[in-house]
């Protein structure tokens, strides 16, 4: 189970035992909550690469003693959580690198006679203790000089000897858990000079009389000082300010969800008798009192109050500071009030005139204040005031005008339910946070705006650029955001940090062109590239911005249609003049001439012949057809009967159908050639037929009469019969003289009859 970085995964494998076949190549070997129980000397032998052990959570209940003796590289060991009954320094002898070392939750009740640590010269970090630990003894931390962290689980520890913790130099964060005050004035001692974070859990403090730093030298190196689950009284919370204020040192106190039974009912006079204060810093969060509206509003801790440079107290049901206390925070630079109860009524009280002096940030999100206008005509009380947080309060209309301290620079407006953005909002602001508001549009006027974050609003386009000209930061994140062009975009002339992701771009040719084209801009956008992501076209939903290259049919279609509607035009026209070359709408015309004859039987029965010729002849030879032939064909004896299309076309009928029917409905077709026939279209045309039920039927049906000389290459070339006729055949031709006429009748009148 192990990756290309030599890490080694075998946890919740339900293993009883360390796998075989370590090599030296694994660098982290995670054996976490499997069932194993004993560790012997083989079984990490080879592994002398190993930086990281995880052994947590198994049943281990014994190691031999050089079971880590090759992990001279080892710089975590995490056995917590298991079964060792006592520790020994013999695992930890070649262990030289080791920095992190976890020892807690196992079934110890002391580390020995002597320390385990003595040759962990690198040791950063040591977690130790469990529900059994239960003794301490001088020598047990010997050899440890200098640690990150020390964390020790001591809920039931009965006895410390004084000095145990002494031999560590320097801690710089330590979590005690511990419930006896004997053991932690006592373990406070010995932690003065060399502890900068002390953070207590469970205890739960009595009336202490003894003093926690007695005879002690200082300077003291304490200044932090955490309360966590703890539990206090009136009487020991006073005992409590009187101790710790002998500890000069201390500079930071926090209480993290403590529990303060009383009603601050407080022994003033003995507060103040034991001088001022050198806190500088106080937290306080989810701290429970019973009764907390029955509180009194501490009235004598005016001299505890006034070097106070940092106050919170945040998730503790506050709903009024008192004026009179209020005015003696002449130091205060911070005050967080966050997650409380106070309303715009007791705000007036607790923001009275002369309240806070120096306040440089006001926290009061998520309280209920429902009118901004007063709170802001509140907040212009504070001379110094600069940031300002109200957010998550639920204002819901903001008024066109407001009051605001002079000195405003951030303000926090998020998640405040306002429509819309007014002049309300103070021109002198830096920092502006408006996020979470359902805004449609922001063009307020705010000349030094340098950050403006519009997160999670209703916003379909970026802020214009000429009313915030020095706006360095902005975040539009989820909105309604679809693209945002160059010209937008470089509007904002000192822009170094745009927060654009979350939004459903629509993956334009032109916004694509953009962002692969500006420079710089991965280095501006925040989030890029991963939470930039198209929304459409439908073919590129959910890819990201960076990586999506449409085609040139999807960027251009308009000029690529037009490209294709020209080409079209081009490729028609060269196919007609080929076409008119070579005679391509003649062979079309014969197809559609041959598909109308297969319509009908190729020779139309005898009964259905009506003409012994069908006379095609020009508009310009008519005279000679209607005056001449005509006359002595049909009044010859036996007379003829020719089919002229003048007299016998149907009317109404299609002119190629009577073409067609003409010609089948006779036993000849008598051709009147002229220099006029070969011009005339629809000569052509029942050339093209009559050519065609030659090539089809190879008979002589086609009579052919030369009205003038005509040679017969003035006949097309693609009615090779009719030319093969006129080359192999005797054809008819008019002649001039009158007895020749006569030979001329003769010879026509046996070609019809044949």
């Amino acid at each position: 189970a192990c990756d290309t970085s030599q890490l080694c995964n075998c946890s919740s494998m339900g293993l009883d035992f360390i796998p075989p076949g370590l090599t030296a190549k694994i660098t982290v070997l995670n054996l976490a909550h499997n069932r194993i129980k004993h560790i012997r000397s083989q079984d990490l032998q080879q592994a002398v690469n190993l930086r990281t052990l995880l052994l947590q959570s198994n049943e281990i209940s014994s190691i031999d003693e050089d079971s880590f003796q090759s992990l001279a590289k080892l710089e975590l060991l995490d056995l917590s959580n298991n079964s060792l009954a006592h520790v020994s320094p013999v695992w930890f002898g070649h262990l030289f690198s080791l920095q992190h070392l976890h020892l807690q939750g196992n079934s110890y009740r002391d580390l020995g006679e002597s320390s385990p640590f003595l040759s962990l010269r690198n040791l950063s970090s040591l977690h130790l203790g469990n529900p059994r630990f239960s003794v301490i003894r001088q020598g047990n931390f010997e050899g440890i000089e200098l640690l990150h962290k020390l964390w020790i689980d001591g809920s039931n520890l009965s006895q410390y000897e004084q000095g145990s913790l002494k031999s560590i130099k320097k801690i710089n964060h330590m979590i005690l858990n511990i419930r006896s005050i004997k053991i932690f004035s006592e373990v406070v001692m010995d932690l003065l000079h060399s502890v900068t974070w002390l953070e207590v859990t469970e205890i739960k403090l009595p009336v202490e009389k003894k003093s926690l730093v007695q005879n002690a030298t200082r300077p003291f190196r304490l200044q932090k000082l955490i309360f966590k689950e703890s539990f206090f009284t009136d009487q020991t919370l006073s005992r409590a300010i009187v101790l710790l204020k002998e500890i000069t040192s201390l500079k930071e106190l926090e209480a993290v969800d403590c529990v303060l039974e009383g009603q601050g009912r407080w022994n003033m006079k003995e507060i103040a008798r034991s001088g001022p204060s050198f806190v500088e810093t106080v937290t306080i969060i989810q701290v429970v009192i019973q009764n907390f509206h029955l509180f009194f509003d501490l009235n004598g801790m005016e001299s505890q109050i006034n070097n106070l440079k940092r106050l919170t107290i945040a998730s503790s049901n506050v709903f009024m500071v008192p004026c009179s206390i209020a005015r003696h925070f002449s130091s205060l630079l911070y005050l967080d009030l966050h997650d409380n109860l106070l309303a715009n009524k007791r705000l007036d009280e607790t923001i009275c005139e002369g309240s806070w002096p120096s306040l440089q940030t006001l926290n009061l999100s998520l309280n209920s204040l429902r009118f901004l206008e007063e709170t802001a005509k509140c907040t212009s009380r504070l001379p110094k005031l600069n940031n300002l947080d109200i957010s998550q309060n639920n204002f819901g209309e903001i008024p066109d005008v407001c009051e605001w301290p002079k000195t405003l620079k951030y303000l926090n407006l998020s998640s405040t339910q306002i429509p819309k953005v007014t002049a309300c909002i103070p021109r002198t602001l830096e920092v502006l946070d408006v996020s979470e508001n359902n805004l449609k549009e922001f063009r307020l006027q705010l000349p030094f705006l340098k950050e403006l974050y519009l997160t999670k609003n209703q916003l379909k386009a970026l802020p214009g650029a000429t009313p915030i000209p020095n706006l360095v930061a902005l975040s539009v994140r989820r909105n309604k955001l679809s693209s945002f062009s160059k010209e937008e975009f470089e509007s904002f002339r000192r822009m170094e940090l745009l927060d654009a992701s979350e939004n459903n771009f629509i993956c334009s040719c032109e916004f694509l062109s953009f962002i692969h084209h500006e420079a710089g801009i991965a280095q501006v956008l925040v989030r890029w590239p991963d939470e930039y992501v198209c929304d459409s076209p439908l073919a590129v939903r959910g890819a990201q911005v960076g990586a999506v290259h449409l085609s040139l049919m999807e960027c251009h279609r308009s000029l690529v249609v037009s490209l294709i509607c020209v080409l079209v035009f081009l490729v028609i026209l060269l196919l007609v003049a080929l076409g008119y070359k070579y005679h391509v709408v003649w062979y079309v015309r014969m197809t559609w001439a041959w598909l109308q004859a297969k319509r009908k039987p190729k020779r139309a029965p005898p009964k259905d012949v009506c003409y012994d010729a069908f006379v095609s002849y020009s508009e310009n030879d008519s005279d000679w057809v209607e005056n001449t032939m005509v006359r002595e064909l049909e009044q010859a004896c036996p007379p003829f009967r020719l089919c002229l299309h003048k007299r016998d076309f149907v009317p109404g009928k299609w002119i190629v159908d009577n073409i067609i029917d003409s010609i089948e409905k006779s036993r000849k077709t008598l051709f009147v050639l002229s220099e006029h026939f070969v011009q005339s279209e629809w000569c052509k045309y029942e050339l093209d037929f009559s050519h065609f039920r030659l090539f089809d039927e190879n008979n002589d049906a086609a009579i052919l009469v030369l009205l003038e000389p005509i040679q017969s290459k003035a006949i097309p070339k693609r009615f090779c019969k009719l030319r093969k006729i006129m080359s192999t055949k005797t054809y008819l031709e008019w002649p001039a003289g009158e007895e020749q006429q006569l030979v001329f009748w003769e010879n026509l009148k046996g070609a019809l009859t044949s």
